[in-house]
C-alpha cells in the first residue's frame, strides 16, 4: 500500500508544478507600454514622446516589424502636426402628394474627413518589441521613442515646413477631395 501512495505523492506534486507553471506564464502578456498607448509621458529625469505601432495579419515577419515601426513613428508626428478637414453635407426632403395621406420623404446625408500628417522628426528610435503570438496570426508591436529636446530642435527646424505643408493642403485639398467623391461613387455611397 505504501508503494501505490509514493506515486500518488509523486503525480500530485507533478500536477502542482505544472499548475503553478501555467499560473506564472498567464501572469505574463503585453508590456505595460502596448496598453498605455502613444502620448508624452513625463519619467524621473526625461520628457519623452512615444508611439506605439501594431499591425496583424501580416506573415512576413520583417515586413511586419518593419510596418509597425512605421506606424509607431506615424503616431509621434501626428502629436505634432495633423491637418484635418472635415465636410458634411445634409439633405433631406418630404414629399405629400394629392390627398395629403401619402406623404414620401427621403434623406441623404453625406460625411467626408481627411487627416493628412506631413512632419520631419529627426532622432525618432525604436526602443522596444512584443510579438502577441496569443492571437492568430500574430500581432507585432513596435514602441518608440523621441526625447523632448529632440523635438526642440525638430520643431525649431520645422517653421518653414509648416508654412509650405499648409499652403500644399490649401492648394490641393479641392483635388483630394474630388478624388475622394470618386472613390465613394466607385463604391457605391453616392
Amino acid at each position: 500500500m505504501v508503494t501505490h501512495e509514493i506515486p500518488l505523492a509523486r503525480r500530485l506534486r507533478a500536477l502542482f508544478v505544472v499548475l503553478l507553471a501555467l499560473g506564472l506564464a498567464a501572469c505574463g502578456g503585453p508590456p505595460k507600454w502596448v496598453k498605455q498607448g502613444s502620448g508624452a509621458y513625463n519619467e524621473k529625469d526625461s520628457k519623452n514622446f512615444y508611439g506605439v505601432g501594431a499591425v496583424t495579419g501580416v506573415r512576413n515577419e520583417p515586413l511586419a516589424w518593419d510596418t509597425a515601426e512605421n506606424r509607431a513613428r506615424a503616431e509621434i508626428a501626428k502629436t505634432f502636426d495633423t491637418y484635418t478637414g472635415y465636410l458634411m453635407r445634409d439633405y433631406a426632403a418630404s414629399t405629400t402628394a394629392g390627398d395629403f395621406t401619402r406623404n414620401t420623404e427621403e434623406q441623404n446625408v453625406e460625411r467626408a474627413i481627411k487627416t493628412i500628417t506631413t512632419t520631419t522628426l529627426s532622432g525618432v528610435r525604436p526602443i522596444d518589441r512584443y510579438k502577441d503570438d496569443k492571437t492568430n496570426p500574430p500581432t507585432y508591436y513596435v514602441l518608440t521613442k523621441l526625447s523632448l529636446d529632440d523635438m526642440k530642435e525638430n520643431m525649431m527646424k520645422a517653421k518653414e515646413l509648416n508654412a509650405e505643408v499648409r499652403d500644399y493642403v490649401r492648394k490641393n485639398a479641392d483635388r483630394l477631395f474630388e478624388r475622394l467623391e470618386k472613390e465613394e461613387e466607385k463604391r457605391g455611397i453616392r
